[in-house]
């Protein structure tokens, strides 16, 4: 009697692969249909560390957050998550794999028609069946992290926009993620809000053990909570380091982001014909 072939083992995600990166992009080309976003890009995050992705507009910053949780697959290259290639992960691996990654969306993104408490909650909901008891405990836990355990009953018309990014952030770190993944963190923050959500990013990442990817055009309050800068432009790396070595930074691209200046390689004048040409048509 012959023996059926065993299916192949599905790939599952490890739950540490004691590797010191976290997160590793090997020689990665992606992009959405025709259109190259990131040509043969390679980038590591180290456990445990604030690593920043900075850059011009359009750069592939978030398309980079996108790699990692799979909402998108590389055309070529490796994307790993904690020593797995999240491509190759079947479905219930890969949403293992979500499961350790915590997302700060741009602007919060929380659901308008739930509570703050009921926001955090969600998760715990969603993906545990951990006891009402046990949830409105961890959520308290989580919401005191960001300072916002009296606003629990608010709803988010009721809030500002900074206390909104902190519950978006107390919903990240819901279900201790070991990854969090900070899309823009500061948009639209005033000056005080701004200061506190870089302090509970930087003290959230050593207090828990986590590793962070904040995708930020903040200079200041990034470079004051990284500890490595990845400058990504035209879809490549242009340049990396610490926040010192990219104020230093050779690269003109870089250094005119970093010091704010208005010419350099991102030109203030869009291509236009001569000034007295153009006046000399007398037409549009």
């Amino acid at each position: 009697m012959t023996l059926p072939p065993s299916s192949p083992a599905p790939v599952t995600a490890p739950a540490s692969s004691g590797t010191d990166a976290m997160v590793e992009l090997r020689g990665v080309t992606c992009g959405y249909g025709e259109r190259v976003v990131l040509n043969d890009v390679s980038i590591t995050v180290p456990r445990g560390k604030v690593t920043a992705l900075m850059g011009t507009s359009g750069g592939g910053k978030t398309t980079v957050l996108r790699l990692i949780g799979r909402q998108i697959t590389a055309m070529s290259g490796q994307v790993l998550f904690d020593g797995a290639d999240v491509a190759a992960l079947d479905a219930d691996a890969l949403m293992a794999a979500r499961r350790r990654m915590g997302m700060l969306f741009q602007f919060g993104a929380l659901f308008t028609d739930l509570s703050v408490f009921d926001n955090v909650a969600f998760p715990l909901r969603e993906h545990t069946d951990l006891p009402e008891t046990l949830i409105r405990d961890l959520v308290l836990m989580k919401l005191n992290a960001v300072g916002l355990r009296g606003a629990r009953d608010l709803m988010p018309s009721q809030i500002s926009g900074g206390m909104s990014r902190r519950v978006a952030l107390a919903r990240a770190i819901a279900l201790d993620p070991d990854l969090i993944l900070y899309d823009e963190p500061f948009a639209g923050l005033d000056p005080i809000s701004l200061g506190v959500a870089a302090r509970l990013i930087r003290e959230l990442n050593d207090t828990l053990g986590v590793t962070s990817i904040v995708v930020s055009h903040d200079v200041q309050e990034t470079f004051s909570i990284a500890d490595h800068i990845v400058f990504i432009a035209n879809g490549s790396i242009a340049d990396q380091g610490t926040p010192d070595e990219m104020r230093a930074s050779s690269n003109p691209l870089v250094a005119q982001f970093v010091h704010a200046r208005p010419d350099g390689p991102v030109r203030f004048h869009y291509d236009a014909p001569e000034l007295a040409q153009d006046f000399a048509r007398g037409s549009r």
